[in-house]
């Protein structure tokens, strides 16, 4: 896993943080390691502390998944540190993540289950939304 921050901390505009994921998978196929075994995490900020940073995020995941081509990873709850109904921004930025491209998020898999299914189902990832039904199915069970 590669974070996008150098000796000058973690870069406020998505193209910085893109040369850096560029840095990390150059230094990687150096030493043999092949850019399908490198995850990039564009790194999230709390929008409580900058209102930028979740739009700076997507933009980056945007950036790194079309020139790269990398798995991406997020934690995807820091983006509402110190906010009120932390699960509903949790939920929305996880359907924009998704939609800008990330592959995979270090978050509250099971109260954010739901919603990770519904994305890979409009996201074309879940074919005949066998996934989500099933899920569902079983939620309703319960």
């Amino acid at each position: 896993v590669g974070l996008t921050m150098d000796d000058n901390g973690i870069p406020n505009d998505p193209e910085t943080r893109m040369a850096i994921a560029g840095k990390i998978l150059e230094r990687a196929a150096k030493i043999g390691i092949p850019p399908e075994d490198v995850v990039i995490d564009t790194l999230v900020l709390t929008v409580g502390a900058d209102q930028n940073a979740g739009a700076v995020t997507l933009k980056t995941i945007e950036l790194v998944r079309r020139e790269f081509g990398v798995n991406i990873n997020l934690g995807a709850s820091n983006v509402s540190f110190g906010l009120p109904d932390r699960h509903t921004i949790n939920q929305a930025f996880l359907a924009l993540s998704f939609a800008a491209g990330a592959s995979c998020v270090i978050t509250d898999a099971v109260k954010l289950a739901g919603t990770i299914l519904a994305c890979d189902l409009l996201l074309g990832r879940d074919p005949y939304g066998k996934n989500y039904i099933f899920h569902t199915r079983k939620q309703q069970k319960a």
